[in-house]
């Protein structure tokens, strides 16, 4: 067996209520987020088909520029993999990092690239011999994902606080709040929410925003708050930073989405520079998602898989990395992007606010609405 064909497609599908929305022209930031973000939802879809006609999906977290994650494919890692046994994903894995290791590109735009890539091996190797990748990594520790609700879209802390209560209607046992507005403001809202909706964990999320100082300040006071975790709270490069932080409170730290391979956690898992880890598997794949996790593991480390803007694929790929991580507390649940998710899909992963079904079949157990896939392709 082997593999005869590897095809990319880059996705932009515009946002809003009739995802008819025009998308503002290239790219922009958020203050006081740092980051470029894109007006539309972008991502990669990679698939992988063999000479027998099996096929497998993977997909790359790319929320801006997926072309240049598909160039890498295109032009590289896909005819390296062209003519290889898909059965050996392990083997595949450790070559493809080989290519360029020296080079400096165990992250970046290739990390992303190998993490599709990947994760479409695991799916057709799950499709070839009729398993789900849960059990194929080792068997699925739960079949129900418990959830945290990602961000509130909401432009005020009333408002804020009023689709927090919803929510809590709805199941949801716990909300991560976008934060990064000022220590004050990032309080306030926290009290807000946790006014309307009493029964509800509360975790923040400040996007690397902080110095150590006012981190240390606003941690201070998740502390007297009992929240559930502190996220991304200063610059995502200082490790050193991270470890003092993760000393001083007793709200866990967490760090993750920024990472790439188990060598970048290796070093902020052994200075206990987190409490809580972050892999997103379509950044990692699901090889070292799995290294991670038992890395994670043998620290004493829960896991809770990262997630934000992608597709039904990394979806599904992070929801079976989480049920056979052994201490996963909770998986990322973004309600904004689940349409959106769903919309390659032929059968909707079971998805709410309290949390996911584990997809039954083969593989990730999806079925890609391929039709829908090569339409979007088409109008990106």
């Amino acid at each position: 067996m082997r593999i005869t064909d590897v095809t990319t497609f880059v996705l932009k599908q515009p946002i809003g209520p009739d995802g008819g929305r025009e998308p503002e022209a290239g790219y922009s930031t958020r203050p006081p987020w740092r980051s470029l973000y894109s007006a539309r939802m972008e991502t990669l879809l990679v698939r992988l088909t063999t000479d027998d006609g099996h096929q497998g999906w993977g997909e790359a977290l790319a929320p801006v520029a997926p072309e240049v994650v598909g160039a890498i494919v295109d032009r590289m890692l896909g005819p390296w993999l062209t003519g290889r046994d898909p059965r050996a994903v392990r083997p595949l894995w450790d070559a493809m990092r080989d290519l360029m290791r020296e080079r400096g590109h165990l992250t970046g735009h290739q990390a992303d690239a190998m993490a599709a890539l990947d994760i479409a091996l695991w799916d057709l190797l799950g499709r070839i011999t009729g398993l789900p990748v849960a059990q194929l990594l080792g068997g699925a520790y739960r079949t129900e994902i418990p959830a945290y609700v990602s961000g509130l879209a909401e432009p005020t802390d009333e408002l804020r606080a009023a689709l927090a209560a919803r929510l809590a209607g709805e199941g949801a046992t716990t909300i991560k709040l976008a934060a990064g507005q000022g220590v004050e403001a990032d309080l306030a809202t926290y009290d807000a929410v946790a006014a309307a909706a009493p029964g509800v964990r509360i975790a923040l999320d400040a996007h690397w925003v902080y110095s150590l100082a006012d981190a240390l300040r606003l941690g201070r006071e998740l502390d007297r708050r009992g929240a559930l975790f502190f996220e991304a709270p200063i610059a995502p490069e200082d490790v050193e930073g991270h470890r003092e932080l993760a000393a001083r409170l007793a709200t866990p730290v967490a760090v993750g989405e920024c990472l790439r391979n188990r060598y970048e956690f290796r070093d902020w898992i052994t200075r206990r520079a987190l409490h809580l880890a972050q892999p997103d598997v379509a950044r990692t794949g699901l090889t070292e998602a799995t290294a991670i996790a038992a890395l994670a593991g043998a620290h004493h480390v829960p896991v809770a898989h990262h997630h934000s803007v992608g597709l039904g694929v990394s979806l599904a790929a992070g929801l079976h990395a989480s049920a056979a991580a052994a201490d996963c507390p909770f998986f990322e649940y973004q309600p904004g992007p689940l349409p959106y998710a769903q919309r390659i899909l032929r059968t909707p992963i079971t998805a709410g606010p309290a949390g996911f079904v584990l997809p039954e079949g083969p593989g990730l157990g999806i079925e890609i609405d391929t039709e829908t896939v090569e339409r979007l392709a088409k109008e990106s």
